[in-house]
């Protein structure tokens, strides 16, 4: 299965590995990026979806106003965040979980800033 899960993953040529990458950094760019790409579709569906639930509109923002918007819904919301990080947290093969629950609170972070990013570029 696990290898199944890495076969779905699509591959993004502009990362670049080195060794002087933290444990964070890699992890970020093996497992998180991949998986955030391969989820896109579903990650705009659920905040779309979370956009309808909370009668939230978007349409006749400006971009900064957009990009605002956006960044509070994501600084007030921990259901929304936990429910997208679950989307990705959910793609990982048993030995990845493993190493994401070694350092959960930095890797979260760092989903929560990605996930923000390919949302507002989806709209901005």
């Amino acid at each position: 299965m696990s290898d199944l899960k890495k076969q779905l993953r699509p591959e993004i040529s502009s990362i670049v590995l080195t060794e002087n990458f933290s444990l964070e950094e890699k992890f970020q760019n093996e497992v998180l990026r991949p998986i955030i790409k391969l989820q896109h579709d579903i990650i705009l569906c659920c905040f779309e979806h979370y956009l309808q639930q909370n009668k939230g509109s978007i349409e006749a923002l400006t971009p900064v106003q957009t990009e605002e918007y956006i960044a509070n819904i994501f600084k007030t919301s921990a259901r929304l965040k936990t429910e997208l990080r679950g989307l990705i947290i959910g793609q990982f093969t048993l030995e990845e979980y493993k190493n994401y629950i070694g350092i959960p609170s930095q890797l979260n972070r760092r989903m929560n800033n990605m996930i923000l990013q390919r949302i507002v570029s989806c709209y901005v």
